[in-house]
């Protein structure tokens, strides 16, 4: 059987962004609604040059964390960490997430979010940087429900690398091709894409078939 016969039910589009924003700043523990944090990180994932880093992956994401909230041991902090991980989204800028962090844990902290709360909410996003194994079982959550889409179904796969591109669209296009060869393959070099039991089982086959199909099915 192919693995993409296997594919769980993909996430809920449908996905109610203001109750699940709600739900995570209220597990923050933060003052009030947080409606003004929340209408500026609406804006940011909808800013045009976005292409892949857009609602559609909030949404997918958050979509994830539904199904698998029961894993997370502190389910507000890896919710709002996901609302704050792609928050701040320049290409041409390597600082993203550290940027994104310090507005996560800033925002948190003028609304009442006890400082270690706000501390573990930058440690999170900044995860999210996939530049080391995350180590405690939230920050294994996190980063592989921010890498959920390499074990998509082969038509979202392919419209998410069409995506990476147009987001990318200064870069001439060899150039792209060996920085974006180099990035799926340090993936699939990897023991194992997923951390956590549940996505290792659910997408670890799907992925690397996508990572295997889109390097051309050169083996590693």
């Amino acid at each position: 059987m192919d693995p993409i016969d296997r594919l769980p039910l993909a996430p809920d589009p449908a996905i109610h962004l203001q109750g699940s924003w709600a739900r995570a700043w209220k597990g923050l523990g933060a003052h009030g609604e947080g409606e003004d944090v929340y209408g500026a990180l609406m804006a940011r994932y909808g800013e045009a040059h976005r292409k892949y880093h857009t609602l559609q992956h909030l949404r997918e994401c958050l979509g994830w964390f539904e199904q698998v909230q029961g894993l997370a041991a502190k389910g507000a902090e890896v919710e709002a960490a996901l609302w704050f991980h792609d928050a701040i989204y320049d290409v041409t800028r390597s600082d993203n997430e550290e940027r994104s962090a310090e507005w996560a844990s800033s925002a948190a902290l003028q609304a009442g979010v006890a400082p270690e709360g706000a501390a573990r909410l930058h440690a999170l996003v900044m995860v999210t940087r996939h530049t080391g194994v995350p180590v405690d079982a939230d920050e294994q959550l996190l980063v592989d429900i921010d890498l959920a889409i390499l074990g998509a179904g082969p038509a979202r796969f392919a419209e998410y690398e069409h995506q990476i591109r147009e987001e990318y669209g200064h870069v001439p296009d060899g150039l792209f091709k060996r920085k974006r060869r180099a990035i799926l393959r340090s993936f699939l070099e990897r023991p194992r894409i997923f951390s956590t039991p549940h996505f290792h089982q659910a997408l670890e086959e799907i992925a690397r078939a996508n990572l295997r199909r889109a390097l051309g099915g050169r083996a590693i």
